[in-house]
């Protein structure tokens, strides 16, 4: 655990007791802080009243408490600032509203000398994140990962000197953080998303341009070259920045290395390697030591996994894609050969009700296969382009997808819609793709070779 005498003697709020909560509350209390803390659901609280004989403990809700003097309320990255009371409540007492990111950069003075990497976007940071953590640990340099992937970073053991904390961030744990000056920061790209949380597509890209706000005129950034938002936060990023300290980059330079990378395949993979390749080079790794670990990644659980290969089709879990922009590149990275050859099993809670974003990619799907809540709707924009069949659920659509496919085919689950109508969360409804697509190869007696446990 992250422990600092930058919390000592200090007062502060926890709303949200959750696993990134709980552990900015023990980081806190470790580090002599006074916590108040509190969660709506009953069990979280209750579980918590346990240690309520501490002297530094309160539990207690921050919406309705006195906390005029406390130093920060850190609250969850899933509370909607724009809608809870907290936002109010805070800025009526006059404390501010961070994130448990936030308290990482409060404590880094404490910690032993290390660089902090940054990488935000819509699509793409976690492959980039975890990509960057293995060519820096392919390298020798002591790293982790933190923020939106793995676990929070308060709570693992900080690194020796020399190391390097990798940083996934969601535009919402930049809204909650003040002072994170990143050594590297990098920008995917920006497409809509998490509109409910903002006033508009502009507002949800200023909170983007945030992080590179937040680094000094002569940090390193990096930027994806895809759309016209990204694009303009680079272009404004230059003009403040020493020259050189930006770097725009489209993977151009690296397409000809990219087929010795099996699980980094498509033009997004292209660019997600790219913008993980000058991060790198920025932390002084060389073309030695990166270009061999490219070829040795394994990349992400649920984010274009190839689970099996049976009578020459694959399966691919691309169940983290829950919007159409993260589920075009994916479409992408199979074209007609010569046919279409995609068997694109869709759907679920939908973001929106359009597949924009996949329609230069239609061409390559030789069926669809609707399910969930957006399956009528998906159906219907599909209907002139493809073969569709209303599945409704996955096991049906996984079932007639196997009875069309030909060798060469892939049968890939690549939703463009989030899991919550009829799953968990995205986890739960990759590792059902995974089980059901076991079960059925097992009951043919179709040997599979690729499947990853």
């Amino acid at each position: 655990m992250i422990v600092s005498s930058a919390f000592a003697a200090k007062r502060y709020a926890v709303l949200g007791l959750a696993r990134s909560g709980l552990t900015a509350v023990e980081t806190l209390l470790a580090s002599g802080a006074h916590v108040m803390a509190w969660d709506a659901r009953e069990e979280p609280r209750q579980a918590f009243c346990a240690r309520s004989h501490e002297e530094s403990i309160e539990l207690a809700d921050p919406v309705t408490a006195d906390i005029s003097g406390y130093d920060g309320v850190i609250v969850s990255p899933g509370v909607p600032l724009n809608t809870h009371p907290i936002a109010e409540a805070a800025r009526r007492q006059g404390v501010p509203v961070i994130g448990d990111i936030e308290l990482f950069a409060l404590a880094r003075e404490s910690l032993p000398a290390h660089r902090v990497v940054g990488i935000t976007g819509t699509n793409g940071k976690s492959t980039t994140t975890s990509l960057v953590h293995h060519l820096l640990e392919s390298a020798g340099v002591p790293t982790r990962v933190g923020g939106n992937i793995g676990v929070p970073v308060l709570g693992e053991e900080p690194l020796p000197e020399g190391g390097v904390y990798v940083l996934e961030l969601s535009s919402y744990q930049i809204d909650l953080t003040r002072s994170l000056d990143c050594d590297v920061a990098a920008l995917l790209n920006i497409t809509p998303d998490h509109l409910d949380r903002y006033d508009g597509f502009e507002a949800y890209a200023a909170s983007k341009a945030r992080l590179f706000a937040m680094q000094a005129a002569d940090r390193p950034a990096v930027f994806g070259t895809g759309d016209r938002e990204t694009a303009d936060i680079a272009e404004a990023e230059e003009a403040r920045r020493v020259p050189g300290a930006v770097r725009r980059v489209d993977g151009s330079d690296l397409a000809a290395l990219q087929p010795d990378w099996p699980s980094l395949q498509g033009p997004h993979n292209l660019q997600n390697a790219a913008v993980a390749v000058a991060i790198v080079e920025a932390l002084g790794i060389s073309a030695e030591q990166w270009q061999p670990a490219l070829r040795t990644f394994s990349g992400l659980p649920h984010r274009m996994e190839r689970v099996a290969e049976a009578g020459g089709v694959l399966y691919i879990n691309d169940s983290k894609a829950t919007n159409p922009a993260s589920t075009a590149p994916a479409l992408a990275a199979y074209p007609p050969a010569p046919a279409p050859r995609i068997h694109w099993i869709l759907g679920g809670l939908p973001k929106g009700d359009n597949l924009d974003e996949c329609v230069p990619y239609f061409g390559n799907v030789a069926a669809a296969y609707t399910i969930g809540d957006a399956g009528a709707r998906f159906a219907e924009i599909l209907a002139p382009y493809t073969e569709v069949h209303r599945s409704e659920m996955m096991a049906e659509a996984i079932r007639e997808a196997m009875t069309r496919a030909v060798p060469g085919d892939v049968i890939m689950l690549s939703p463009a819609c989030a899991s919550f109508d009829q799953f968990r969360d995205y986890e739960a409804r990759g590792l059902a793709f995974r089980q059901i697509v076991e079960a059925l190869l097992e009951s043919q007696g179709t040997d599979a070779e690729g499947m990853k446990h």
